[in-house]
């Protein structure tokens, strides 16, 4: 067994709108492709895949992977909604951790359709169904996507709690938007201001335009782990490691006493922050640069408080006072984040992979965070799992 794991080789296309990607097949297998690249390996190496999406047939990491190469490698295909990414490159770190490869691929794809999150099935009961109740009894005044409801309704939470300001969500959306105009695989690389997200299209009154919320996405990131004995003896990279990392679900608290915030998977970030720091020796003091699961606005403030990088509560004043952003305490989403990079479900968590493993080789170019040693990763699937990752510079 390893205690560390290495982050070989990395790739990521990029993303792009509904319609105007290639298939998952192709998308995948750039994506495998230019992880292979990076880490100078032949796929013949690779001792096992793992493969994620969500919206996809059986197989479908096979398929895509068959591209590459037909080794004949265990492939598991791997859906954690939203994690989906992050949960494949967790299963990829535990297999080379516990010793049973020394070489992993870890593989995330979408193929995404245009409009609002929805279920492809309609005759049996939705994800949730138990405890949906809570969604409906603390929104029941508006008629909107459940995925609106559920992360605009904790963030109206937070603001009549502690009296956060519409425009502070709208602030996020604009740093993200700063962020992402230096990377070049975003999907929206246009910058705009504070006032600009404020006057976009109202999609709750009071509460999110839509700027806020992250746009349907097609895309695809890889990435290739192995043992630190594996890199040495192949001549591989071993500049960044996996110093920690843990995925957990929901706790009771996520639904009792019934909260907006809570059943947006405040417990569930908080409880997987916690175990990363402990078992990294690393606080959210430590940290200074951050992907987290900005899919909307409302969530990227809620999470800076889940993960301890300002107190509950003081979310607002770490936004105002720049502490988000380059120049401040801890620089967030420096690829500009879902909201502004896109969120193709399946690839979302090795796509911040991916720019933290550039940030810490220090190749993230005008993106990039100076002195990074540490950095964190945070990835949210409701239903719910959140997988949590501690980075390092070896």
């Amino acid at each position: 067994m390893s205690d560390k794991v290495v982050v070989a080789g990395v790739g990521m296309i990029p993303f792009s709108k509904p319609g105007a990607s290639p298939s998952y097949i192709d998308m995948g297998a750039q994506a495998v492709r230019l992880a292979l690249k990076d880490a100078g390996l032949d796929y013949d190496k690779v001792q096992m895949a793992f493969t994620g999406y969500v919206y996809g047939d059986s197989t479908c990491g096979q398929t895509a992977l068959y591209e590459v190469g037909r080794t004949g490698i265990p492939i598991v295909n791997v859906n954690n909604n939203c994690s989906t990414g992050s949960t494949a490159l967790y299963l990829a770190r535990a297999a080379v951790q516990s010793g049973q490869a020394d070489c992993v691929l870890a593989l995330g794809f979408e193929q995404m359709q245009a409009g609002a999150l929805k279920s492809h099935w309609d005759d049996r009961p939705i994800t949730r169904a138990n405890v949906a109740h809570v969604l409906e009894e603390l929104t029941r005044d508006v008629d909107l996507p459940r995925a609106l409801k559920t992360f605009g309704g904790a963030g109206r939470e937070h603001m009549r709690k502690y009296g956060t300001q519409m425009q502070t969500f709208a602030a996020i959306r604009a740093k993200a938007s700063r962020h992402a105009a230096n990377n070049p695989l975003a999907l929206f690389k246009n910058i705009v201001t504070t006032e600009e997200v404020m006057n976009d299209k109202v999609m709750w009154p009071g509460v999110m335009t839509r700027l806020m919320a992250c746009p349907p996405t097609c895309g695809a990131a890889a990435a290739i782990v192995c043992s630190p004995a594996f890199a040495k003896k192949h001549g591989l990279r071993s500049d960044v490691v996996i110093l920690a990392q843990s995925l957990v679900t929901d706790p009771v608290e996520s639904f009792d006493p019934p909260s907006m915030i809570a059943y947006a998977g405040f417990h569930m970030a908080q409880r997987a922050a916690n175990l990363v720091y402990e078992q990294s020796g690393f606080g959210p003091q430590d940290v200074r640069a951050v992907e987290l699961h900005d899919c909307f606005a409302q969530n990227e403030l809620l999470t800076y408080e889940a993960l301890g990088l300002c107190a509950v509560g003081g979310a607002e004043q770490f936004v105002l006072d720049g502490d988000n952003t380059y120049g401040g305490q801890v620089v967030t989403n420096p690829s500009g984040g879902l909201l502004s990079k896109g969120h193709p479900l399946g690839a979302t968590g090795l796509a911040q992979c991916y720019e933290l493993t550039h940030q810490l080789r220090g190749t993230a170019d005008k993106r990039q965070v100076d002195e990074l040693n540490i950095a964190l990763q945070h990835n949210l699937g409701l239903g719910g799992a959140c997988v949590v990752t501690m980075f390092g510079r070896n």
